[in-house]
């Protein structure tokens, strides 16, 4: 199986919201297994269809020690359970060499549809919860970038493009 592209930040394609999904086909379910393939191949825990360029609400995440226990989740919403934040230093396959600290719920209530529609709910926290919200992040258009200053932005940015322009 091929390895999808994964976009890298400033791509302006990172900040297109994504669209609910409403078939609930083949199409879908292949799109996930190569979103899988890639997340693996690229060493990731997460992978939001967006940072794919496929701008629907899809999602592929393993925390699991043995990498064997992938969880699809399409058209999620969470309702934050402990809103005490926990800061959460997070990496992110869109922004490589990037690290950030992050402010995110404890635990979170995840509402979201299988592969196959089947409406499902979970409770999330630690690695798991922050992961989630950090994946659904993506699918709104908002990068890990978008919550370290300014000047630090423009930083990653720059040292970003110059890698990708062959200059770094």
């Amino acid at each position: 199986m091929n390895k999808l592209d994964i976009l890298t930040f400033p791509d302006p394609r990172l900040r297109k919201k994504a669209k609910p999904i409403e078939r609930f086909d083949e199409n879908l379910k292949n799109m996930a297994k190569k979103m899988l393939h890639t997340m693996y191949a690229d060493k990731g825990i997460g992978l939001a269809a967006t940072q794919v360029n496929y701008h629907e609400r899809l999602i592929v995440i393993d925390v699991s020690e043995g990498r064997d226990e992938p969880i699809y989740i399409v058209n999620p919403s969470y309702e934050i359970l402990d809103s005490s934040p926990e800061s959460s230093k997070e990496g992110c396959l869109s922004i490589p060499t990037f690290q950030q600290e992050v402010l995110r719920a404890k635990k979170i209530e995840l509402s979201y549809q299988d592969l196959d529609g089947e409406p499902q709910k979970l409770m999330a926290e630690g690695l798991f919860g922050y992961c989630i919200q950090h994946e659904i992040d993506h699918l709104n258009g908002k990068l890990i970038v978008d919550y370290a200053s300014s000047l630090k932005r423009s930083r990653i940015k720059a040292k970003l493009l110059k890698t990708k322009n062959g200059k770094a």
